[in-house]
């Protein structure tokens, strides 16, 4: 099954469910007026979802052309951003480049930062740059979205609380990032809007690409019309999100609608390319003690798209271009 959120003027939304080609939509406002709604009771709406879905593959006359542009991120408002950094190559690439050891625990301990929740943008939108001496950049993620989870949840039966997967830019300011990292209290002002892909998706429209916790495929990434990289998805996952749902829950409960971010997908083979700019720059720092590529600057456009082994985009894509403010 898969779900979107059109623009209506509300904060959250009007749910939408959505054809398995992404190009016809039918109004679930029978089920859940939102997404944010549905997965408050998902038990009850995700039965009623799941009904008007196999309508919409039968020919309701209710369905719709979709207009992607006219679509807000699957949830405008989450209610908890949480995200990861589940491929240690990208950790590790990285510090290397700025002469810092991983931390000892890199291997065991899952790194994690909790970012802004109220205001997720839609995968058109326009990124508005603040100042183009903070440094813009993207980040290519896939994320899960969690129905109420308790605390203590094990990754062993993580699973049962992972309603959703979703695509995303974690748009990232790296010139704010040092002096926030100084202070010991991570990441604030350099993480700005999220962005998103235009479909959540039920784990078992994956089949087997859904293994273990992790999703299988490539995200393709391309700047201004040129690819800068496909990397794989699953193999160099280190924590899988059932392993950082774990983490997360350790001392605390998280309510449906949490977003738990994969962090950078990043492999260690150079020539998948990347899926953010600051590790091209890392490697050209490595390589010759200073980076050469620059960040973003109104104008840019970045693509994101995540693809099955069978060239199909589950998620539907992120086409946004920064702009002035």
């Amino acid at each position: 099954m898969r779900l979107a959120t059109l623009r209506d003027g509300s904060p959250d939304g009007r749910l939408l469910v959505v054809s398995a080609d992404g190009r016809r939509g039918i109004d679930a406002r029978a089920a859940a007026g939102s997404l944010r709604a549905a997965l408050d009771d998902w038990p009850r709406t995700s039965a009623s979802l799941a009904e008007l879905s196999r309508a919409l593959d039968k020919g309701s006359p209710a369905a719709f052309e979709l207009d992607v542009a006219a679509l807000a991120a699957p949830l405008p408002r989450a209610t908890e951003w949480v995200d990861g950094s589940a491929y240690l190559n990208h950790v590790r690439l990285v510090r290397r480049a700025r002469n810092a050891p991983p931390p000892a625990t890199l291997e065991s301990d899952p790194l994690v930062y909790q970012g802004g929740a109220s205001d997720m943008l839609g995968p058109r939108a326009p990124f508005p740059l603040v100042d183009p001496r903070y440094g813009l950049d993207f980040e290519a993620e896939l994320g899960v979205v969690l129905g109420d989870t308790p605390q203590g949840t094990r990754a062993e039966t993580a699973a049962q609380h992972v309603q959703l997967l979703v695509c995303l830019n974690d748009w990232t300011y790296r010139n704010l990032v040092p002096e926030e990292l100084a202070k010991g209290f991570g990441f604030f002002n350099s993480k700005p809007a999220t962005g998103f892909a235009p479909f959540a998706i039920t784990p078992d429209e994956l089949g087997g690409a859904w293994l273990d916790g992790k999703v299988l495929g490539t995200m393709f990434v391309a700047v201004d019309g040129e690819r800068v990289g496909e990397p794989e998805t699953g193999p160099e996952m280190h924590f899988s999100f059932f392993r950082l749902i774990e983490h997360i829950c350790k001392t605390r409960r998280f309510g449906a609608g949490t977003i738990v971010g994969s962090g950078t997908i990043s492999n260690a083979d150079l020539a998948r390319g990347i899926s953010c700019l600051q590790e091209q720059r890392a490697l050209e720092t490595i390589a010759s003690g200073a980076p050469q590529t620059p960040f973003l600057k109104v104008g840019s456009r970045v693509h994101i798209e995540f693809r099955l082994a069978d060239g199909t985009a589950p998620f539907g894509s992120i086409d946004q271009e920064v702009v002035g403010t």
